[in-house]
């Protein structure tokens, strides 16, 4: 007696090494629905330098500033995820090691795509192997080159990565690169871009959209230093 094709398709997803019959690694099919629960992040290059904006799950006005969805790499490099961000987190630990690790090595800034490439690697590396779920969580990095080159990647749960000039990952992702298609422009600064994806996401979020619990920084081309948007200033741009 032939098992129910629900049946078959549940042996595949107990681990992510396993391909079912049609060619699907079902637990990172799971982890991307993980992602796109996860709440909203935009990282957008511009003319004069490069930018993140991320909503925050919740706004406790109780809680420190150092609760931050935008991380820093190195001086020159950001990152923030959508997802599970506890797997962020170790990922950019591990990314954060590795741009100190050739600092003090070579004497010199890491290149944006040689941190990249690790963190595509280390969750590559779970697809790959059993005994460990994939990582439940898109990441962006972007920064600015030693050359002064503008970057900006994305890197998926199974260890994929794709450079853009502006996109966004989590909830609402496909609506938000919708409305960037629409009015991204590639003379746009960091001060216009970072309203344009304020403006966006109180667009996509609709009632949902509190400016409270959105994060902002920039990296601009010529200083490559990672400088974060307080509240105040977000409030202008969200006018």
């Amino acid at each position: 007696m032939e098992m129910p094709l629900q049946h078959q398709i549940m042996g595949y997803d107990r681990v992510a090494s396993m391909f079912s019959p049609d060619g699907r690694l079902l637990q990172v099919e799971y982890a991307e629905k993980m992602v796109k629960k996860g709440f909203a992040s935009i990282g957008m290059m511009c003319s004069d330098g490069v930018i993140l904006v991320a909503n925050k799950r919740n706004f406790d006005r109780l809680a420190l500033p150092e609760n931050v969805k935008i991380f820093e790499i190195d001086s020159h490099i950001a990152a923030t995820g959508s997802g599970m961000l506890s797997d962020a987190r170790v990922l950019i630990d591990r990314a954060q090691l590795q741009a100190q690790q050739h600092q003090v090595t070579y004497d010199e800034a890491v290149d944006i795509e040689s941190i990249v490439k690790e963190i595509a690697d280390i969750k590559q590396m779970t697809t790959q192997f059993g005994g460990a779920r994939p990582f439940g969580v898109f990441i962006i990095i972007t920064g600015i080159n030693p050359n002064g080159d503008r970057k900006l990647f994305v890197t998926d749960v199974a260890g994929n990565y794709s450079s853009y000039k502006a996109t966004a990952i989590g909830e609402g992702d496909l609506e938000i690169r919708e409305e960037l298609e629409k009015s991204y422009k590639d003379d746009l600064n960091v001060e216009d871009g970072i309203k344009l994806c304020v403006d966006i996401l109180k667009k996509v979020l609709k009632k949902q959209f509190d400016i409270r619990r959105i994060e902002a920084a920039y990296i601009k081309t010529k200083e490559r230093q990672l400088t974060r948007v307080n509240l105040e200033s977000l409030k202008k741009y969200s006018k």
